[in-house]
């Protein structure tokens, strides 16, 4: 076998960078400053709207939230009260007819101040609110309106059970996942949304 002939190459040179390329960190900046559509913004603007997805809670299955167990806490309205007194039922033992099971009724400070500027009308309904039993929680937002109140505080804890029976509420209080809600139906007390729940 004879030797492989190495043919010479001509003109062959190493290539290199241009030393006007955008490449280079010299160049960088002042490709920027030519182009300022192509600058990119490091962060967010003052025009866009940056848009944030709440993160889930961990106990919700879809629609079926696993943290809610017996004992139930019960988050109660103002307008709840009015309607048990109305139908002349008893709170507790209402509930735990309703859920076959204990229930804790809480009432926050913001349906106690409701209750309260509405008068002498509701005199039997603040009674009822104060009574030792109910489990007391003090708000730490301004205002006392009790509806915004109730939805935040669902929001951050999915383990209540809201009993209302003002529409505007329960409209917003559905759009929640996980969120069961107690009406006075009837003359006794439903429960809709809650897994497992024994038929009305």
């Amino acid at each position: 076998m004879g030797v492989a002939k190495k043919t010479r190459k001509f003109a062959t040179v190493k290539r290199i960078i241009g030393q006007r390329d955008a490449r280079l960190k010299k160049n960088a900046g002042k490709a920027d400053a030519q182009n300022p559509q192509k600058a990119k913004p490091s962060g967010p603007s003052k025009d866009q709207v940056v848009r944030e997805i709440p993160q889930m809670p961990s106990a919700l299955f879809f629609q079926h939230n696993e943290a809610l167990k017996p004992p139930y806490s019960v988050l109660v309205d103002t307008n709840f009260l009015s309607h048990t007194i109305q139908r002349k039922l008893p709170l507790l033992e209402s509930m735990m007819d309703c859920l076959y099971a204990k229930c804790i009724p809480i009432i926050t400070s913001c349906v106690m101040a409701e209750l309260e500027k509405l008068g002498p009308k509701y005199r039997m309904a603040l009674r009822i609110a104060r009574d030792e039993r109910w489990e007391r929680i003090k708000c730490d937002h301004k205002g006392t309106y009790a509806d915004d109140c109730i939805v935040d505080r669902v929001m951050q804890h999915r383990v209540y059970i809201v009993a209302t029976n003002d529409k505007d509420l329960v409209r917003r209080i559905r759009k929640v996942p996980g969120v069961p809600i107690m009406n006075v139906a009837r003359g006794k007390y439903v429960i809709e949304r809650l897994p497992g729940a024994p038929d009305p």
